[in-house]
């Protein structure tokens, strides 16, 4: 089969070149560096196409969603999304896809990069202890996403198989500090969200689109605390983003940032200044942005119950020296409650994480934090002066612990003293579980200076309950 080629590297000159099928034997030969989520393979720095060597695997493997929730992934190389793959434009691609031998079911690939029959996925449906071989080349550049489409195809995109390939341009891309590789999904589960144990897939929800989950990464957390991105002051981030699907289109969104470029669509068009972006299921988009100031800062799916209901958030922490010029933090502590003081309540209804031991209340406490607590009291747990008061070594927390529970189930409005320094706001009242109060509790307690100990399920049931 003959190839064609535009070659337009002259003024008004455009070659077309035929090119027999066994041209591709002829290209230097190089293995594809393949990367987990959320890192990204180095640039391709060459000038020439190469014959590249991509091997992936198929494998279905339980891990964990959330804190105590489970799910039976069906992956492209062990992680969701898959492993990230990036090539040249007219690239020659030797695809290598293996379905591991304790896969229930046949598997293969359909990468958007591809141009031929059902994007590769015609010739690569493989059986469980199989390996397919196929070849393509990479026409156009741009930021594709790639799927499993066996059939039930939004079954199996659904339970995590999908990912990324990036087809540079012949001319590269330009150099940034950082790159990092984000890809949301919707997950649908028997159980509601939270709910503990295995969940299967639930098949109703999914054509219903209704779902439970909704995440970057793969999981709740999979991008926040201690995984959170780094990057510095000064340095320029670039984000691949995907969407897998199957169902909901991503409106990506990084709070406190402004996207220099966007390469809409994971194609060649740039947008700059943009706020928030469209990232279509089975679709992609390229971010890239300037680190101006110092900070945690959150991306989130803009249908922002996804963010704080559903899972779809993570972080980029920079750090750096402060630029007040451009950011000053708070400069005036004034209260202002003209619809009167009273106690709104945050609702959280989900079975919460049982812990055994005074280790994991921190640990399961901390993902509690996470997402209820820290967009007010900050990721450090140092408030914002004047407004919200600091949990890093609190003398109002360690004072009282009882209180402490009363104000997470009944809310908090008034004045208050917190380290010499007095705040007059209103807390909501947290429809929080005991076990999830005594966690985050615990953890608030054994974090950042703080005097230890522990609040159990029973001591915040008992208040509860008004005893």
């Amino acid at each position: 089969m003959n190839k064609f080629i535009c070659w337009a590297k002259l003024p008004l000159l455009c070659l077309v070149l035929a090119l027999p099928a066994s041209w591709a034997q002829t290209l230097p030969v190089e293995q594809a560096v393949l990367t987990s989520p959320p890192l990204v393979p180095p640039p391709v720095t060459r000038d020439h196409p190469a014959r590249v060597i991509v091997k992936m695997e198929a494998v279905e493997q339980v891990m964990e969603m959330t804190d105590g929730v489970e799910y039976m992934y069906w992956t492209f190389g062990g992680s969701v999304p898959g492993q990230f793959i990036r090539v040249r434009e007219n690239d020659v691609v030797e695809f290598h896809f293996s379905n591991h031998p304790s896969s229930r079911m046949p598997h293969n690939i359909d990468l958007h990069a591809v141009t031929g029959p059902g994007g590769g996925a015609t010739s690569s449906f493989t059986a469980p202890g199989h390996t397919s071989i196929f070849q393509f080349q990479v026409l156009n550049p741009g930021l594709y996403i790639y799927h499993c489409a066996t059939a039930p195809v939004g079954m199996h995109i659904a339970n995590g198989m999908y990912g990324l390939i990036l087809v540079e341009p012949e001319e590269g891309l330009p150099e940034v500090d950082r790159e990092y590789y984000v890809v949301q999904g919707d997950f649908y589960t028997q159980g509601e969200f939270g709910e503990l144990g295995l969940q299967p897939f639930d098949m109703e929800k999914a054509i219903n689109e209704d779902a439970d989950y909704v995440v970057f990464n793969g999981s709740v957390g999979s991008m926040v605390g201690d995984n959170a991105l780094a990057a510095n002051v000064g340095e320029t981030v670039r984000l691949y983003v995907g969407n897998g699907g199957p169902n909901l289109v991503s409106s990506f969104h990084v709070i406190g940032e402004i996207f220099d470029k966007v390469y809409i669509e994971g194609g060649t068009s740039i947008n700059e200044n943009v706020q928030t972006t469209l990232v279509p299921a089975g679709g992609s988009a390229i971010v890239e942005f300037k680190m101006d100031v110092p900070g945690t800062f959150i991306m989130v799916d803009h249908s922002i119950f996804r963010a704080f209901n559903k899972g779809a958030l993570g972080m980029i922490k920079a750090d750096g020296p402060e630029q007040p010029v451009i950011y000053s933090g708070k400069q005036a502590d004034t209260v202002y409650l003209p619809e009167g003081s009273a106690i709104q309540e945050i609702i959280v209804e989900a079975e919460s994480v049982v812990a055994n031991n005074l280790e994991e209340q921190v640990q399961f406490g901390q993902r509690v934090y996470e997402v209820n607590c820290a967009a007010c009291h900050q990721a450090d747990g140092q408030g914002l002066r004047g407004a919200f008061p600091p949990l890093a070594g609190s003398d109002y927390l360690n004072a009282d612990h009882d209180r402490a529970i009363k104000v997470i189930l009944k809310g908090l409005s008034g004045p208050i003293t917190v380290n010499g320094q007095e705040y007059n706001g209103v807390m909501p009242a947290m429809r929080l579980s005991d076990n999830d109060i005594a966690n985050v509790l615990t953890y608030l307690l054994n974090s950042w200076s703080n005097d230890g100990g522990a609040v159990s399920p029973e001591q915040v049931a008992a208040l509860r309950e008004g005893h």
